[in-house]
């Protein structure tokens, strides 16, 4: 990727050079700079308010509440993972955080989770009962990345967040077709693992 952006700017400005635009692409790069500088402020805006409900959430215990309520799906998608599993309230935190469009408050609560996951296959490694090698990602790991990855998002608020930013009338009419193709994406995501877990 980084050859490829590379070699788009040099084409960019050998062309530029050719046809006489190079004011254009100056002011452009400007222009550029100052609006990624605009919208970093505006995604920190919301980053802020959405990972801070999120914490407050987690304090209240609203986080805990809502995994006891998930633990049948938990269990669904990853039955290895033993009930009251640390693990389980992670991964959970995660499905909610993406499901509210909140990738940033997603992210911590997917290292923690991965980290649980990684904790819990060395203990199975030392009882014997893991032919997972060190460094290998286990298939309950592979599984989360690959649920986290489909994301089912009720709420793209990523999106609205740009679509705002950028001027649009309607921010928000993009929530039916998020919801369609993050459920689709999902369902293929789990029906993916199953069919692999069962093939295995």
């Amino acid at each position: 990727m980084n050859s490829l952006w590379a070699g788009m700017i040099i084409i960019g400005i050998v062309y530029g050079a050719f046809n006489g635009t190079i004011p254009d692409i100056t002011n452009a790069a400007l222009d550029s700079a100052k609006e990624a500088v605009m919208l970093c402020i505006t995604m920190l805006g919301v980053m802020s308010f959405w990972s801070g409900l999120m914490e407050i959430a987690t304090k209240a215990g609203i986080i805990e509440t809502v995994s006891k309520k998930f633990s049948p799906v938990i269990h669904f998608l990853f039955p290895d993972i033993p009930k009251g599993h640390k693990a389980n309230q992670y991964i959970t935190t995660n499905f909610i955080a993406n499901i509210l469009g909140l990738g940033w408050a997603a992210t911590p609560a997917g290292l923690n989770a991965m980290s649980a996951l990684s904790d819990l296959e060395e203990e199975r490694r030392a009882k014997g009962k893991s032919a997972v090698k060190p460094q290998v990602a286990s298939k309950e790991m592979c599984t989360f990345l690959i649920l986290n990855i489909s994301s089912l998002q009720l709420i793209p608020v990523n999106i609205i967040s740009y679509r705002s930013q950028y001027g649009s009338a309607d921010p928000t009419l993009v929530v039916g077709a998020g919801i369609v193709a993050t459920f689709v994406s999902t369902a293929v995501a789990v029906l993916f693992c199953k069919a692999v877990k069962h093939l295995h």
